[in-house]
């Protein structure tokens, strides 16, 4: 039998400004009575991460562009957001006017290029954090060295699934253990040879670890995932890794080129929602 998959909460000081991130997990981990063992995941949140490295911005500060502009006029947003957007994004496909853009950044589609204003004073925004890969193999390596054990690390964020109401867990970033198990090739129950399935080890974790982590004031921006069924490795991760090309995913090629005459709505839902009622 296979162990229980375990996940610990740790929580951690509120932070609002640039610290150093591993002494604070360490003793994170000391004050929760929590010993990393090998085979561990330790996820961490990425707007955690993204503050410990000072990727804070205040809106007040930033400059907008007559594009910005443009985008918080037609999709009613904060104009200094639209511009953070812009600078965020590697691609903007288009947008809602209940102030939100769809992005693709670091290989994930998201709002507003992942750019999060709870959670932190108002006025500031945090954006995702810089050379998310990097920065969890730097932190895997320091832990790792730290307590002499080998571990995993995952940088967690929060995505919405297309449609589907609430938010779940997605991989930003990880590092130390192989973020797919490939099924292809393999038989199912009947026999059959598997053919295009491959699981996201690294997704499933992070919405494991969200359940405990919490997304509003729970203070718990990291948790330990014990016994989970991974491969530990020590090669370089990527974000090649776990993404595919925006123009290659099912979702964007279906509602771009791949739309249907009759699979388009006249007008969209947002925009019945901000109509003024009639009385």
């Amino acid at each position: 039998m296979s162990p229980t998959l375990t996940i610990l909460p740790v929580k951690a000081p509120v932070k609002d400004a640039a610290f150093d991130l591993v002494p604070v997990i360490c003793d994170a981990l000391r004050d929760a009575d929590v010993t990393p063992q090998s085979g561990d995941v330790i996820a961490l949140s990425s707007k955690y991460v993204a503050i410990s490295q000072g990727r804070i911005v205040k809106l007040d500060e930033v400059r907008v562009s007559e594009q910005a502009a443009a985008l918080a006029e037609r999709y009613h947003m904060n104009p200094a957001l639209a511009q953070l957007v812009i600078d965020e994004s590697e691609h903007i496909f288009g947008g809602i006017p209940l102030g939100f853009l769809l992005t693709w950044r670091e290989g994930v589609i998201s709002p507003n290029a992942g750019i999060d204003r709870s959670n932190i004073p108002n006025g500031l925004a945090v954006l995702l954090p810089a050379d998310a890969y990097a920065t969890a193999r730097a932190i895997r390596l320091a832990l790792e060295a730290r307590y002499g054990v080998r571990l995993g690390v995952l940088l967690t964020d929060s995505w919405l699934v297309p449609g589907r109401w609430g938010t779940t867990g997605v991989a930003l970033a990880m590092s130390g253990f192989e973020p797919l198990q490939d099924e292809r090739g393999k038989l199912d129950l009947f026999g059959n040879p598997m053919a295009v399935t491959q699981r996201s080890m690294a997704d499933a974790l992070c919405v494991a670890a969200q359940l405990v982590m919490g997304e509003r004031d729970e203070a718990t921006p990291i948790a330990v995932i014990r016994d989970a069924p991974i491969t530990l490795t020590d090669r370089p991760l990527s974000r090649d890794d776990v993404a595919i090309p925006w123009e290659m995913c099912l979702y964007v090629e279906s509602l771009t080129v791949g739309l249907l005459a009759d699979g388009a709505p006249r007008e969209s839902h947002s925009a019945r929602l901000l109509r003024p009622k009639s009385y």
